[in-house]
């Protein structure tokens, strides 16, 4: 669509901007991987050029901040190209990060860090924006009331529970090496919002203690180190003690890093679908093995 045709259709126009003059979008939650799916972005952009413009924000200072699009403007310098095609559109920074969360949320992926700080971003941003009440309903009242339905509001619009977008917005409070174990699925999702209710230095520790067992907490033990948390009694004594408690499935449990097995899963799997999704590919293979040992034993 040219120039004209997005004129006549109320579209906003769409320039060739320069990559050297934007920058990231501050504090930016998700992550931009050099992995498969950006090669083939790149290669489609070689080919194809740039489908959906990146979104931008002007600076004060004349450059340009990247609110939607972080991905594609990184395909486009892998690609070796100088600008990149861009709707530039004037936004507070709230709304600028709404927005931001809102193109992300989009994608297939969604790692457990990425959802942490992009509800947290855009709660805090739905907060400061129902602070500021019209100048024709200016009460005090009202004003305290959307702030109550912040949260609510962001569920609704991400599809989780209130008290779900709470434990995710909980994960940020974990160091980011227990966190990196969150996203790479060796830390469960409840144990790991249960351990954000650890001091740093105690988080600190317990990541000594995984690394010398090489085992994480369960949902029990996690529960158990933060009760001795709060009451001011967890010690390198105390995490080795629980963390050597032996769990039920323990002697059956198999880690897989979750950056290695991304790989080889379809990008349409979603995150919390990564290990039903290996187990059904277990269980396809088993039963070619099966077929396989069939046709020889009849042969």
């Amino acid at each position: 669509m040219n120039d004209a045709e997005r004129k006549e259709n109320k579209l906003p126009r769409i320039y060739d901007i320069p990559l050297s003059e934007i920058d990231d979008f501050p504090d930016h939650p998700f992550k931009v991987k050099l992995d498969e799916d950006m090669d083939q972005l790149v290669q489609s952009i070689k080919e194809r050029g740039i489908i959906t413009p990146v979104t931008l924000r002007p600076k004060e200072d004349g450059r340009y901040e990247i609110v939607s699009g972080h991905r594609r403007k990184k395909a486009c310098e892998l690609a070796g190209f100088d600008t990149v095609k861009a709707e530039v559109r004037e936004m507070t920074r709230d709304e600028a990060i709404i927005l931001m969360v809102e193109s992300n949320l989009q994608r297939s992926v969604i790692l457990p860090s990425e959802k942490a700080f992009s509800y947290k971003m855009r709660l805090e941003a739905m907060k400061r924006q129902a602070g500021r009440p019209s100048k024709e309903n200016a009460s005090p009242v009202a004003t305290n009331f959307l702030q109550g339905r912040s949260d609510v509001e962001l569920g609704e619009q991400v599809g989780e529970s209130k008290d779900q977008v709470r434990r995710y917005i909980r994960l940020t409070e974990l160091i980011p090496e227990l966190l990196d174990l969150v996203d790479e699925g060796r830390i469960a999702f409840r144990p790991a919002v249960e351990l954000s209710y650890l001091q740093k230095e105690e988080q600190s520790a317990l990541l000594e203690q995984i690394a010398y067992a090489d085992a994480t907490p369960s949902l029990a033990q996690a529960i158990k180190l933060k009760r001795f948390s709060q009451d001011g009694k967890l010690n390198n004594e105390v995490i080795e003690s629980i963390m050597s408690e032996e769990k039920p499935n323990q002697r059956e449990k198999i880690n897989i890093k979750y950056a290695e097995a991304r790989r080889f899963i379809p990008a349409s799997i979603p995150y919390e679908k990564t290990g039903e999704y290996i187990l059904k590919a277990l269980e396809y293979y088993h039963r070619y093995q099966e077929r396989q040992k069939s046709r020889n034993d009849a042969r």
